[in-house]
């Protein structure tokens, strides 16, 4: 077995993209799944529901990483776009699950992509890997989306990522920086919900991790430190010297931006703790929202 060499699916994306560029730093060899004619050796045409995937691809890896899906970032979610955020994220899901369980106990280990969302907004509660779906559109789509991944069957070695929204330039901050460099951030809702948050760096550490350590079942990628709406929102405008007070209330949010967006992304309070990693010896390069906000806006 090539024990060097990782499949990633999803790699042109944020995450993808850092995560390729940190494996290839350090020497090992990256497979690329693409939905274009294949431009170098190392990328391989791929076309989640036009074509079956060849588990021979997949064999000898070390992992494969399924990072599919179109951003939650693109507004508004209208009818056709949240089937679009379904679809692109269990059609190629159920394709690479499927490939992973034709390997049979030679399969590698499936690395499969989810979201915090998974727990929805549950104000209150210390959530870790073991707590139950929420109700939120992005709970039932996240748990959906695990379905699919356990298709690769009872046998295959599963690792479900449920990150969290990462606090850097092109992820969940875009937006806070534009309206913090003009002057228009403040709270969201009454601002107490607790955002799960990771850093990229933490992520594609806590990516590598779950690969190097082989972990299987749900892992939380979120930042050990729980972080409110207004303590993130805050810590932005203060490193920015910008002001911090124009409130956006519950019902301007869901007017505007539609009740799904509003209740999933942004007003949701989920307290998501990061057990399994942790627990496993993981060390948080930015384990404060403080920290990984510094080094987000450094970059």
């Amino acid at each position: 077995m090539d024990s060097e060499r990782i499949v990633v699916s999803g790699s042109s994306g944020l995450i993808g993209s850092a995560l390729v560029q940190a494996l290839r730093a350090d020497g090992i060899a990256v497979t690329r799944l693409v939905r274009r004619t294949a431009r170098t050796a190392d990328e391989i045409e791929w076309r989640p529901g036009d074509d079956d995937l060849d588990p021979g691809i997949l064999a000898g890896a070390r992992a494969v990483v399924n990072l599919n899906g179109a951003s939650i970032g693109r507004l508004p979610w209208t009818a056709r776009y949240k089937a679009v955020l379904r679809e692109s994220r269990l059609v190629p899901t159920r394709a690479l699950a499927t490939a992973v369980g034709r390997l049979g106990a030679d399969a590698p280990l499936f690395v499969s992509a989810s979201a915090v969302g998974f727990y929805g907004n549950r104000p209150g509660e210390r959530l870790s890997e073991a707590s139950a779906a929420g109700d939120t559109f992005l709970a039932r789509l996240s748990a959906a989306w695990e379905d699919a991944a356990r298709l690769a069957g009872p046998d295959a070695r599963i690792a479900l990522l449920r990150t969290a929204p990462l606090l850097e330039r092109n992820g969940v901050l875009k937006p806070l920086v534009t309206l913090t460099r003009w002057g228009v951030s403040g709270p969201l809702g009454d601002g107490r919900q607790v955002w799960p948050w990771i850093s990229l760096e933490d992520e594609v550490r806590g990516i590598r991790h779950v690969i190097e350590h082989g972990l299987v079942g749900p892992v939380n990628l979120s930042g050990p430190a729980p972080a409110t709406a207004r303590e993130i929102g805050a810590e932005l405008a203060r490193r920015m010297r910008r002001p911090y007070l124009i409130p956006a209330p519950r019902w301007a949010l869901r007017l505007g931006l539609g009740r799904d967006v509003a209740d999933s992304l942004l007003l949701a309070d989920a307290r998501v703790e990061p057990r399994a990693l942790t627990e496993s010896g993981f060390a948080f390069t930015h384990p404060t929202a403080q920290e990984a906000i510094a080094a987000a806006l450094a970059s």
